[in-house]
């Protein structure tokens, strides 16, 4: 509030302050009362001339900025309009928070599709991909950035330079203060060091290292060099007999009135002399220090804890003499572990000899290892080979060793970075799932996010669209593979197109979304190859010439710009963001649509000062959203049905039965049996029949 605000309020009028009549007839006087005056912004309020400024504050008229301004928002409007521009507002977004999960593929199982996803990347090269394809492959670039190799395989890490140095500062103060030992008047490694140094203080670049050590064994050196004074000097240590005369001189001297927790018999006297209110509080402060001194007993003394109850002494000769105490009740599924009828075993040593591989075949797929190690983390919840500590008397252990050729690692090395220069393969499954409740964002390595920002009134549109009809539509319904797919077949086909849009759907890897993308009618498309080929030359190159840019411009860009501006309005906000990456011409043309078609965000950017300080700050960006053009219904596409490409499928084999089949039950001499042969007795007694 200003100087001035808060004048005027201490110079408020006795009847101003009190009046809210539109119709006040009060005379005016000074310090009473002032004039009545109507807003100055015609919103139809009257009101005393001293109430301006409070008026101002309310006024529907008065132009304030957008309530989004500290998010980006240029726009000041009427107070009034707040409400409404809010629906319009540039600076007025959702992120896409649509969360789905995509599991490594399963090489165990063999109803995976291996050879699918082999055959598909081969024969996607350099061809348009299918929408499952092209999104797994996304996320499985995004899943190798956010996996690091640390957590998985720590024995594989590079030690660090910090912690080489401060290993060998370590190891430095430990054999000085071993060479030190012997001389008496060197008490610790610090000393040492500041003698070699002369000068007082530690140098060098183990300084901060020194101190840190000097400050964990500071206080233990100095007890221990108390202790060895006070049994160096005999006349220091009392006898026990002087010690058990010192603690009664002491107590005969507190009286035995004393309520502190360390004197002998002070639980008697606080039940004695206080109240039971007293009690507990005194129980509550200080219950802690009267268990410190031994003054009362835990809950669950040690001594009364009941471990197995009553125990049998067994002699214990060797591991299988042992018998399990009848009172200690355990799972009766792990009781052959403690049999002692097992037949016994050795330990025998496999050399990697023995095993007749190459050496190319020891080093592992890192990228394969890897995932399957995550995995083990997210469904089993523990490490491949962790140890595991079952009971009492055994110990699961298992290791697990891996050889890649990039080992070892950095530490904060990512899968993508170790799979640098490797060939392109697909470990992730063509099909996704969604997330439900026992997968979640926070536990799941494997969870993707779709993380697109877009307008308020947008967001509806695009997760109707992509998330909705697309993305969970595409194993089978959207997007139909052929049913021999299991087998290796990388026949698919798109099953619907929009409505109002003649456009297929394609998958854009580099923006991760999906997008429309028109189809044009094979005649249209050569009617004007041949109108552009029999156009004259000369005038192609007066159209050319009539505007700047020479000979590389096309025949949209001669267009003038209002012209072109009008075009550009029809298109989606997805279109106008690659349209202005055509050229600095179309570049404008997008630009002049930002305020009514565009966004605001904010983008955080480090500057760095000439001092060597850094301050995060957040610059206001504008451009368009991710949205492609709104489909409000889809019908079925012009294709074959499936069924036409299994008479061409190279996987579909037909089996043609020359020989007779004969069924169960059909010999002649089951009729005179009583006893009806079963299937299995038909088969195995070859008791067929023709």
């Amino acid at each position: 509030m200003s100087e001035h605000t808060r004048a005027s309020r201490v110079r408020q009028h006795v009847h101003c302050d009190s009046c809210y009549s539109r119709r006040c007839r009060a005379r005016v006087e000074v310090s009473v009362c002032c004039a009545v005056i109507p807003c100055r912004l015609l919103c139809g309020a009257v009101f005393h001339l001293c109430k301006e400024e409070d008026h101002l504050l309310l006024c529907p008229n008065v132009r304030v900025p957008c309530l989004n301004a500290g998010f980006g928002c240029p726009l000041h409007m009427p107070r009034s309009s707040q409400a409404a521009h809010l629906q319009v507002c540039p600076a007025s977004l959702v992120c896409c928070s649509m969360e789905w999960i995509r599991w490594p593929i399963d090489e165990t199982n063999p109803h995976s599709e291996i050879a699918l996803q082999e055959n598909v990347l081969k024969e996607s090269e350099g061809q348009e991909q299918p929408l499952d394809l092209a999104m797994a492959l996304v996320d499985q670039t995004d899943l190798y950035e956010r996996l690091e190799m640390n957590p998985i395989y720590p024995e594989l890490m590079e030690a660090e330079e910090e912690e080489k140095k401060e290993e060998a500062a370590m190891g430095g103060c430990v054999n000085s203060d071993t060479d030190t030992a012997t001389n008496e008047e060197s008490n610790s490694c610090g000393s040492n060091v500041v003698e070699q140094n002369g000068l007082g203080q530690i140098s060098g670049p183990f300084k901060g290292t020194y101190n840190l050590c000097d400050m964990m064994f500071s206080m233990e050196r100095g007890g221990c060099a108390a202790a060895q004074a006070n049994q160096d000097n005999p006349e220091q240590n009392p006898k026990p007999e002087e010690k058990d005369t010192e603690k009664k001189e002491a107590a005969a001297d507190t009286g035995q009135t004393g309520h502190a927790p360390w004197q002998e018999g002070v639980m008697e006297r606080l039940r004695n002399e206080l109240t039971p209110q007293e009690f507990n509080m005194y129980m509550v402060h200080h219950g802690s220090m009267l268990l410190a001194f031994g003054q009362i007993k835990a809950c669950t003394p040690r001594e009364d804890d009941f471990v197995y109850g009553s125990l049998e002494p067994i002699p214990v000769q060797t591991l299988h003499s042992f018998k399990i105490p009848d009172s200690y009740h355990y799972s009766g599924r792990r009781v052959h572990y403690y049999d002692s009828t097992r037949p016994p075993s050795e330990p025998r040593s496999v050399d990697t000899s023995d095993l007749k591989v190459d050496e190319e075949d020891w080093f592992s797929d890192e990228a394969a290892a890897t995932l399957l190690g995550y995995a083990e983390i997210e469904v089993k919840g523990h490490k491949i080979s962790e140890s595991n500590a079952a009971d009492g008397l055994y110990v699961d252990v298992g290791t697990q060793t891996h050889s890649f050729r990039k080992a070892p690692f950095k530490a904060k090395t990512t899968l993508a970075e170790a799979m640098v220069d490797r060939p392109l393969k697909l470990l992730l499954q063509l099909q996704s799932e969604r997330v439900s409740g026992r997968n979640t964002r926070a536990g799941c390595a494997f969870t993707f996010l779709c993380g697109h920002t877009f307008h308020r009134r947008e967001f509806a549109t695009h997760f109707r669209n992509v998330h909705s009809d697309i993305q969970t539509s595409l194993s089978g319904w959207f997007e139909q593979r052929c049913p021999l797919s299991y087998l290796g077949c990388t026949f698919s086909q798109k099953r619907f197109q929009p409505s109002t849009h003649n456009a297929t759907v394609s998958y854009n890897q580099h923006l991760r979304i999906f997008n429309l993308r028109p189809t044009l009618a094979a005649s249209e498309g050569d009617t004007s190859q041949s109108s552009r080929s029999s156009e004259d030359p000369s005038t192609t190159q007066r159209k050319r010439g009539g505007r700047k840019g020479g000979d590389g411009e096309d025949s949209l860009s001669i267009l003038p710009y209002e012209v072109l501006c009008h075009m550009a309005s029809f298109l989606d906000s997805l279109s106008l963001s690659q349209l202005a990456l055509v050229s600095q011409l179309m570049r404008q043309v997008s630009s002049s649509l930002l305020q009514e078609r565009g966004m605001v965000t904010l983008r955080w950017e480090k500057k760095t000062y000439s001092h060597g300080g850094a301050k995060w700050r957040a610059k206001p960006v504008w451009e368009f959203s991710h949205l492609f053009s709104s489909v409000e219904s889809w019908h079925m596409a012009d294709v074959p049905p499936i069924s036409a490409h299994l008479k061409v499928c190279p996987y579909y084999k037909t089996s043609l039965s020359i020989e007779p089949v004969p069924l169960p039950s059909i010999s002649d001499k089951q009729e005179c049996k009583k006893e009806r042969l079963s299937l299995v007795n038909q088969v195995t007694g070859n008791n067929w029949q023709y």
